[in-house]
């Protein structure tokens, strides 16, 4: 017995002897219970209670300790590993936290006396506040790179890529785990591609900028192939010894294809001044010929020479007729405009237009509204619309459907952002939409252009959409055109609408009210257009309405984003896009895999049927443009 004592002595003694020891660190031994038997002089300093205090009271009552988990779990962990380390929170005297890492030993001083617990507690409070800091910097700093436009991605100086931001990630479609680790030339199009190690090599080796510190446009590869202009700044930094080179890319698709309207645009104007001046002069001259060739057809006697000279008049008519089409797209003819309804008189125009189409075309008219009223020339009106439909005829020389819709649309300052020569207001659109075998983007281009024509030699004076072009901007208009390859072509002109009597009075009355906000929700949407401006304006739209919006370019980016994302409530997708997937096939695969999903089309022809498809067999239409408020409102239709 009393050798046990003396065991038990010595060991206590030697438990003392390393306290004593160790007594500046923060040590606490206790029981299996968790009664404190040993206080050091550094649990003093660090919680502010003395030894005498401390000694036999419960440790985790007195520093109202708060484990990472229960604290019956601990005690397991330590009875069979005989050891456990975390990081807790304690409570000082005076009440303030802090943040501890812990770690308990069990050690058995006898067989008597039990198991006791040692704790060396580390006193982490200010890591920890640095780890919060850094946290919520990096977090700041996150969110701020993933709200802003340009794409941000950093690589080393071997050109392997480490960040690769939110931006980057729906512009290049690419996700970040897919490129991190991978040289950034993966991004690039030849020759770029293979000649981009040389250039930092070059940079490493001499200091030679190419881009660094400049910006620069270059072109960038998607995952998908295609390739887009961008505006590339490079920034370099040291950290740890190493270069890092940061680059902030500007996608410039939209800002070049404005820039391309534009110019059009201009050229346009340019061509018309140079025509319209020309046909004037060459009025002048025609009313020169046709006037003695009248005088002189009064004092012939001969009646073959009286057939030469009517045949000289003919021409000169035509060539007359010829500079009236001239001066149409000049803006330079004489018009009378009136208050017209639209929608009458394409109604009682539209038996001629029948005729002019032949039994092999389907003719189909829809007004929309009571209200489509415009201050315009009615006669050039009907030249206009019977040189569309003659058009669209030829087209179609197999046949087909053509559609004349008028109706009275608004364009807000979203749709005239993204076309310069756009006025905000009321308008009164005529689509004029046919079946036939559509236009290449170079056609369309230059569509307009006087004298251009695709028909054959002899078949047209390419003088007819330049006549419709100049109508519609001499009477304050504008004039688009929708087409695709094998799909089609929709001419859409926009007339200024009359204001409506109603809404001068109510001006006079004072009696307007303020519009409703439009209806908004919180589901997620996918929005697939390949037009960037238009997919840019929706997903405005819709985020300002409070929805989630994912996005993509073509069917094949949809389906990939309908993989990842399991809550998309509704897909909103134009009809005819690029990538061999039309936006009825989308919406038909989208159902197969995701029945509750709503489908909303959007499209710039006149009409749901188009190229022989009934989109409204399979989901709702929302015709181009269509204001913010007609969005939200089909929406909420669909998905309530």
């Amino acid at each position: 017995m009393q050798d046990n004592n003396a065991t038990d002595l010595t060991t206590q003694a030697q438990l003392d002897a390393v306290i004593r020891l160790l007594d500046d660190a923060n040590i606490i031994v206790h029981g299996a219970d968790g009664v404190i038997i040993r206080w050091s002089a550094g649990c003093e300093a660090l919680y502010g209670w003395s030894s005498e205090e401390a000694v036999g009271r419960t440790v985790h009552q007195l520093l109202q300790t708060r484990f990472p988990v229960p604290l019956d779990e601990i005690r397991g962990h330590v009875a069979r590993h005989k050891a456990w380390e975390g990081e807790v929170e304690h409570r000082t005297r005076d009440g303030r936290s802090v943040f501890v890492a812990t770690r308990w030993v069990a050690a058995v001083l006898s067989a008597e006396a039990g198991s006791i617990i040692i704790q060396t507690n580390n006193d982490v409070t200010e890591m920890k506040r640095v780890q919060n800091d850094l946290a919520e910097r990096e977090a700041h700093l996150r969110s701020i790179l993933d709200t802003v436009p340009e794409s941000m991605i950093v690589i080393d100086d071997a050109g392997i890529i480490s960040s690769f931001s939110a931006a980057a990630e729906r512009l290049f479609g690419y996700r970040g785990e897919e490129v991190c680790g991978h040289n950034v030339k993966v991004l690039m199009p030849n020759p770029d591609r293979t000649a981009h190690d040389d250039y930092i090599s070059r940079y490493l080796t001499t200091g030679e900028r190419r881009i660094i510190g400049y910006g620069r446009v270059v072109t960038g590869l998607r995952k998908d192939g295609s390739t887009f202009p961008m505006e590339l700044s490079v920034g370099e930094a040291r950290t740890n010894g190493r270069r890092i080179f940061t680059g902030f890319i500007r996608d410039l698709t939209s800002r070049h294809k404005i820039e391309e309207e534009l110019r059009q645009s201009q050229k346009m104007e340019a061509i018309g001044q140079l025509t319209g001046g020309l046909a004037h002069d060459f009025n002048n001259l025609l009313t020169v010929i046709s006037g003695n060739l009248e005088m002189m057809e009064y004092k012939l006697s001969d009646p073959n020479l009286r057939v030469l000279l009517q045949e000289a008049q003919s021409a000169a008519d035509d060539g007359a007729k010829l500079t009236g089409q001239l001066l149409a797209f000049g803006r330079r003819q004489p018009l009378n405009p009136v208050l017209v309804d639209v929608g009458q008189l394409v109604s009682g125009f539209s038996e001629l237009m029948r005729r002019t189409l032949g039994e092999a075309v389907e003719f189909k008219t829809v007004v929309s509204g009571t209200s489509n009223e415009a201050l315009v020339d009615g006669s050039q009106l009907q030249n206009a619309l019977l040189n569309l439909v003659i058009n669209a005829r030829d087209a179609m020389p197999r046949g087909g459907r053509l559609t004349l819709e008028i109706s009275r649309v608004k364009l807000d300052v979203d749709y005239a952002q993204m076309y310069p020569n756009v006025r905000t207001g009321d308008f009164v659109l005529i689509a004029v939409t046919d079946t036939g075998s559509g236009m290449t983007p170079e056609v369309k281009e230059k569509a307009f252009e006087p004298f251009f024509t695709t028909k054959g030699l002899g078949a047209g004076t390419g003088l007819g959409l330049s006549m419709v072009y100049g109508f519609a901007r001499q009477s304050g208009g504008n004039i688009q055109i929708y087409s695709e390859p094998g799909q089609g072509t929709s001419v859409r002109m926009f007339l200024p609408a009359a204001q409506r009597a109603v809404d001068s009075d109510a001006r006079e009355t004072g009696d307007s009210q303020t519009p409703s906000p439009p209806p908004g929700g919180n589901e997620t949407i996918l929005v697939v257009e390949d037009d960037a401006r238009v997919r840019r304006v929706a997903v405005s739209r819709l985020t300002s309405l409070g929805y989630a919006v994912i996005e993509a370019e073509n069917g094949v980016q949809a389906l990939a984003q309908l993989e990842r994302h399991g809550d998309i409530a509704l897909l909103f997708t134009d009809v005819v896009m690029p990538g061999g997937m039309t936006g009825d096939e989308l919406a038909n695969q989208v159902r197969a895999e995701r029945p509750h999903v709503r489908v909303l089309f959007t499209s710039g022809y006149a009409e749901p049927a188009i190229a022989g498809r009934e989109l409204a067999l399979s989901g709702s239409w929302l015709q181009k443009p269509y204001t913010a408020r007609e969005l939200a409102v089909r929406l909420r239709e669909l998905l309530d």
